[in-house]
C-alpha cells in the first residue's frame, strides 16, 4: 500500500506536555541540563529539548520535543553524528528530521560531541558523550539575535554550517579515540558523509532519503519487539510539505474501509496495564502530523483519512476510545483499576485527541 499525503500548516493544541524547569544562561551547561528545560537570559525565554543520538528511534527524543511545544520559541539539540566506537553504531542526521522539526518550528542546533570516556565492558566502545557546551551557547545567542523563521534558521544551518561541524566531528573524534585508546569508526565515513552533502542541501536531502527510505523498507516488513499488531501490515508512508520537503514514516497499522482510510499508531506494554507516557508522547507527535495531513492518497487514489493512536496491553480488560460516552470511560477505568496517576493520564490524552481530531483507542492485545 503506497499511501501519500501533504501538510500545508499545523494546527494543535498541547495538553500532556511536563512542567519544565527553568535554567539561566549564564549558569548553562547542556551536558547537566535535563533532556527538555526553559532557558532564559534577560530578554528571551526558549524551550529546549536534547537528543542523545541523532537517530529518532533512540531514548524518546520525539518526547523530549513533545514537552517544548507550547513555547513560541523553541530549540532542539542534535548531534549531527554520533560514533560509539567500532563495536557500536554510527549514526548521522537525518534531512527528514531536521524538516520535521522545522514543520514543528523548533529551531535545530546541530551539535558535536568533544569528550568521552571508554565503555566499562566492551573496550571497543565509547560511552558518556558530552557536547561542546560553548559551541551551542554561541548557537542559541545567535537564535537570540535571528528573526526569522526556524524553517529559515534550519536551512540556513544545513547550507552554511554543516561542513564546518562535520570538521569539528572529526577533530573531536580523533581527540576522544588518543584520549580513550578506543578505535572508533573509519574517519573517511565522516568525509563520504561530507562531500556528498556538503555541495547543496539538496544532496544532503538525497542523501537522508535514500538512507531513511532503505530503513522504511527494512520496518515495514519488520515488527518491533514492543509492538503487538492485530489488523493489517505496517504500511509507508511519504508526506509533503509546501515547500516539497518530504517525510518518509512507517504506519504501525492501517485499516482501509470504503472511502476512509485510519494511519494507525500503535504503544504496547507486554507488562504493564498501559504504555508509558513517554512511548504515548513519542506516539503524539505522530498523531500531530496525521491530524493535520490533507490530500491522502492510497496508490495515487484520494481518499479521506483519520489519525488513530491505539495503545494496548495483555492485561486490559474491554476497551474505549476517545469518541466513547463518559459512562462508558468510567466504567472502562473502574473495571481495570487503573492508578489515579492513570486515569488521569487517559483521560488528559482522551481529551487532547478529541480537541486535534484524531482518535484514541485503549484495548487488550497479545
Amino acid at each position: 500500500m503506497d499511501i501519500t499525503g501533504k501538510i500545508t500548516g499545523i494546527k494543535y493544541d498541547i495538553l500532556l506536555s511536563e512542567e519544565l524547569g527553568e535554567i539561566d544562561i549564564n549558569e548553562f551547561n547542556i551536558n547537566k541540563a535535563p533532556s527538555a528545560f526553559l532557558l532564559k537570559d534577560d530578554k528571551n525565554l526558549f524551550a529546549v529539548s536534547t537528543w542523545v543520538s541523532p537517530k529518532r528511534t533512540r531514548s524518546y527524543p520525539f518526547e523530549r520535543v513533545y514537552n517544548t511545544l507550547k513555547l513560541s520559541k523553541k530549540i532542539t539539540v542534535i548531534p549531527i553524528v554520533k560514533d560509539e566506537g567500532k563495536n557500536g553504531d554510527r549514526d548521522y542526521i537525518q534531512w527528514d528530521t531536521v524538516s520535521l522539526m522545522s514543520l514543528l518550528d523548533v529551531f535545530v542546533i546541530v551539535a558535536f560531541y568533544d569528550k568521552a570516556i571508554a565503555h566499562s565492558t566492551d573496550n571497543k566502545k565509547i560511552t558518556e558523550q558530552q557536547f561542546n557546551n560553548d559551541y551551542i551557547i554561541s548557537k542559541i545567542k545567535e537564535i537570540e539575535k535571528y528573526h526569522s523563521s526556524a524553517l529559515h534558521w534550519n536551512l540556513n544551518e544545513l547550507n552554511e554550517n554543516l561542513p564546518d561541524v562535520i570538521d569539528k566531528v572529526k577533530t573531536s573524534y580523533e581527540k576522544i579515540e588518543k584520549e580513550t585508546g578506543v578505535q572508533l569508526h573509519s574517519i573517511k565515513g565522516l568525509d563520504d558523509f561530507k562531500i556528498r552533502i556538503g555541495k547543496d542541501v539538496s544532496h544532503f536531502m538525497e542523501f537522508s532519503r535514500e538512507k531513511s527510505e532503505n530503513a522504511q523498507r527494512r520496518e515495514s516488513v519488520t515488527v518491533q519487539p514492543k509492538e503487538s499488531l492485530s489488523t493489517d501490515s505496517k504500511a509507508k508512508i511519504t508526506i509533503e510539505n509546501y515547500l516539497g520537503g518530504k517525510y518518509y514514516f512507517t504506519v504501525d497499522e492501517t485499516f482501509l474501509s470504503g472511502q476512509k482510510l485510519d494511519l494507525i499508531e500503535r504503544k504496547h506494554s507486554a507488562t504493564a496495564l498501559l504504555p508509558s507516557k513517554s512511548d504515548i508522547k513519542d506516539g503524539l507527535l505522530k498523531m500531530i502530523l496525521y491530524s493535520n495531513l490533507s490530500d491522502v492518497t492510497v496508490n495515487g487514489k484520494k481518499i479521506k483519512s483519520e489519525a488513530v493512536l491505539c495503545l494496548t496491553s495483555p492485561h486490559i480488560c474491554g476497551e474505549m476510545t476517545s469518541s466513547s460516552s463518559d459512562k462508558d470511560i468510567e466504567v472502562f477505568l473502574q473495571e481495570n483499576e487503573f492508578s489515579l496517576s492513570q486515569k488521569q493520564l487517559i483521560k488528559t490524552v482522551t481529551k487532547e485527541a478529541n480537541q486535534n481530531k484524531f482518535i484514541i483507542q485503549i484495548k487488550f492485545s497479545k
